[in-house]
Parts: C-alpha cells; sequence; structure tokens
C-alpha cells in the first residue's frame, strides 16, 4: 500500500498532457495529469474514462452536445466510444480514472500518444 498526496504528486511533474499512474487496482489505473491547451478529439472503443478536476478547469468537448465544463472537485464519466476533447485555457491539474491499458489518446495515434507511463515514486 502506498499513500498519495495529490498536492505533492502534482509537485513532482512539469510536463503537460503525459499521465503518470498514481495507483493500480483491480486492472484499473488512477493516473495524474496537467493539461493547457487543446487535445486531440479522441473516443476509446471499449472503456469509460473518468476525468476528476484537481485544481483549476477543464471543458469536455464532444462531437454531438454541448462541452462539459468542470472546475476544482468535479468529474464526469465518459462513456466508452464517446468522441470527446479536453481543453484547459489555463493549466489545470486532473485525475483519470480508467483501465489501465487506456492509451491517453485512444483510438488515435499523435505525438501527444503515451503508452508506457510513468508511475510516480
Amino acid at each position: 500500500m502506498q499513500q498519495v498526496t495529490l498536492s505533492e504528486a502534482f509537485e513532482g511533474f512539469d510536463e503537460q498532457w503525459a499521465p503518470r499512474v498514481a495507483a493500480e487496482l483491480n486492472g484499473q489505473a488512477v493516473k495524474l495529469a496537467k493539461v493547457e491547451g487543446e487535445f486531440v478529439w479522441h473516443s476509446h472503443e471499449d472503456a469509460d474514462e473518468l476525468f476528476l478536476v484537481v485544481s483549476g478547469e477543464l471543458d469536455i468537448e464532444f462531437r454531438d452536445r454541448e462541452p462539459a465544463t468542470l472546475g476544482e472537485g468535479d468529474l464526469l464519466v465518459v462513456p466508452a466510444g464517446v468522441e470527446h476533447r479536453p481543453v484547459a485555457d489555463e493549466e489545470a491539474e486532473i485525475l483519470l480514472f480508467e483501465p489501465a491499458e487506456t492509451r491517453n489518446t485512444g483510438d488515435v495515434e499523435t505525438e501527444r500518444t503515451r503508452t508506457d507511463l510513468d508511475h510516480l515514486n
């Protein structure tokens, strides 16, 4: 068992759009990321994705509905197969919860795709 203090964990890295694994359980991963600007449009065919905003504000844009705006302490589950794009006007710190093998860019391959995620120390 390893206790994680989110504020300390976020202080441990600066790179944006590069999730770090904070914990794993039952085939799921708790990932932390710093984000700013627009991410890529993508979906996760077989996995729901939970977004929890730890600090800042995050918009989740959708092709077929109005965007969701999440503030500190807000969470949203994007169902499997729903195309979405996270956007943060200013840096936000977010927690993601999804199956451990879920790729950050889902069904697309870009320069932001991360397959070997760093784990927090």
